[in-house]
């Protein structure tokens, strides 16, 4: 595997770059966030905002290097910059408490709400008032594990980059197009406008996830709202739904968790929409 000659001094300018990416400022400032580990690291270089590559920058240590070469050279292939590391660089650079010996530097790649829009999505989840990062990076890979076409940021909820809920994506940050900083009432209104049931996820909804999917109401372009991991959805947000639906306990659980209940929402959409009748065909990958 070609390799650079010398490892990347821990004072060099591009690492104190790096390390200030864990700051939210610094990325919005800079338009980068860091990719950490094989997984993300390789979606990262697969993918292309406009044609231009993703992954920029990567920092690997030369056990990484040499396990996953693979990965390194598609980083090379996309064009970004490689730096050989020490464990000692890597862990600088790195949120994560045990490092896996590689670090992306990539650019930011939210895609406008309104070419959400334009696209006519099926599926889609709104993050409203989620603060947790790993929630939302959860979130946005249940998403898109059902298939949704899009997610959905309120501006009231946590920063994509956070490095938490890049982890949290486990790469499927790369996988669908991700509006952020909307306010939820615009959020909602756009989807209304663009023909999408609003169904407003609340364990105090009126309606019962199980008679919806039983009524048959659930065929057609959805989007599901989330809200707050601690209080939920306020009252102002869950008014703009055109239900509010709760997720049935059968058991003797309190709750279920945000992630968790956005699962169990998302598939049941899925389900519905890839039936006899829905919006999607039964063939549709």
């Amino acid at each position: 595997m070609p390799a650079d000659p010398e490892l990347i001094s821990p004072r060099s300018p591009r690492v104190a770059a790096a390390r200030r990416l864990a700051r939210r400022n610094f990325r919005g400032k800079e338009r980068l966030f860091l990719a950490e580990g094989p997984q993300a690291v390789r979606e990262a270089a697969a993918h292309r905002v406009d044609r231009a590559a993703t992954l920029v920058e990567l920092f690997a240590t030369v056990e990484a290097a040499e396990r996953y070469a693979d990965i390194v050279g598609d980083a090379r292939v996309a064009g970004a910059r490689v730096h050989l590391a020490d464990e000692e660089v890597i862990a600088d650079i790195s949120t994560t408490v045990t490092p896996q010996g590689l670090v992306g530097i990539c650019r930011f790649l939210d895609t406008p709400f309104e070419e959400i829009l334009a696209a006519r999505p099926k599926l889609v989840a709104v993050l409203a008032h989620v603060r947790d990062p790993g929630n939302a990076g959860t979130v946005l890979r249940c998403a898109d594990a059902a298939g949704a076409e899009a997610v959905v940021l309120t501006d009231a909820s946590v920063d994509l980059y956070n490095p938490k809920a890049v982890r949290a994506s486990v790469g499927s940050l790369f996988h669908l197009p991700v509006a952020v900083g909307v306010p939820v009432e615009a959020a909602v209104q756009g989807l209304k406008d663009a023909g999408v049931r609003i169904l407003a996820a609340d364990g105090a909804g009126e309606d019962d996830l199980d008679d919806e999917l039983d009524k048959g109401t659930m065929g057609g372009p959805t989007a599901w709202v989330f809200g707050n991991e601690a209080w939920g959805l306020p009252e102002e947000t869950r008014a703009l739904a055109d239900a509010v639906v709760r997720v049935p306990i059968h058991g003797k659980a309190e709750s279920l968790n945000l992630a968790t209940a956005a699962a169990v929402c998302l598939y049941a959409s899925a389900r519905a929409q890839r039936a006899s009748g829905g919006c999607r065909s039964v063939t549709d990958s």
